[in-house]
This record gives C-alpha cells, structure tokens and sequence, in this order.
C-alpha cells in the first residue's frame, strides 16, 4: 500500500475505519449482555472452579506441542508458584521475568554485538548510565539495605 493508501484506495481505508467502529460495538453489546454471567462465575464455590481452571490450563498446555512434557512443565510452575505464595514472594517479578526476559536477552546480546564487547556502552550517555545505574542499584537493593542494618547496628 504505502504512503498513498488513502489516496489510492480511500473506500478500503473508511470501510476498515468503519468496520473498527462496528466491532467496537459489537463487542460493547456483547460485553454488557455477558456481565450478568461473569457475575454469576464468582458465585461458584472454589472447590468446583479450580479443578475446572487446572483441566483447562492442562489442556492448553497440551495443545501447543501435543507433549505431555508441557503439562509436566505447567505442573511444576504451578508448584513453584505455590511455593512462591506460601513463602511470600512477589510473583509478579517471576511473571515479569518470564515474558520479557527472552527479549531482554536478546537486545542485550545485540547490544554487546554492537559494542563489539564494551559492557561500557551501557554509560555510554547520561540517560542510558542513568537507567542502567536504577536497574543496579533496584537489583541490589536488598544487599544494601541489610548492609545498612549491619552498619547502622538494627537487626
């Protein structure tokens, strides 16, 4: 298409316009049909809607390699993150980590590639320094506090 779209083709542009504005709507009325029902699941007691929730989380998992290694692997996350709520860790940093660490690994990668290995290119200006000394001194923080404790002689 490109930069003449709308001059080219300006029924195709007000017609995928005019179909966003339809669906808008569409999905309003089914949304505001449904809340009555969405309702209704809260009311359900949890000993039946758990075991539903987990056969779905199950089937899920399987359907993405057909492998009963992913229901393994959704199993043990689950424990793990049971084991994470019992012993009081935050899970949203685990959740986090796990969607956008892959991305994060990879710009780093392209980052040091590009640096030809410099890890100095992350205060390679002041705003880049700036952020990579937050995520430091965030990282550490823990350390640092208990530190302080031992200095300062709370325990």
């Amino acid at each position: 298409p490109g930069p003449l779209l709308f001059v080219e083709k300006p029924d195709f542009v007000w017609g995928l316009i005019a179909s966003m504005y339809l669906g808008n709507i569409a999905g309003l009325i089914v949304v505001l049909t449904c809340v009555p029902l969405f309702a209704a699941i809260l009311r359900i007691p949890f000993s039946i809607i758990a075991p539903v929730i987990i056969v779905i989380c199950a089937i899920g998992a399987y359907t993405v390699h057909n492998s009963m290694f992913d229901v393994y692997l959704m199993v043990v996350f689950g424990v793990i993150g049971y084991a994470f709520k019992k012993l009081g860790y935050p899970l949203a940093p685990m959740v986090l980590a796990l969607v956008l660490g892959d991305r994060a690994e990879e710009n780093f990668r392209n980052a040091i590639k590009g640096s030809q290995g410099d890890m100095l290119v992350f205060f390679s200006n002041g705003l880049v320094g700036g952020l990579t000394s937050l995520a430091l001194l965030l990282l550490f923080w823990p350390l640092i506090r208990a530190g302080w404790r031992v200095v300062l002689g709370k325990s």
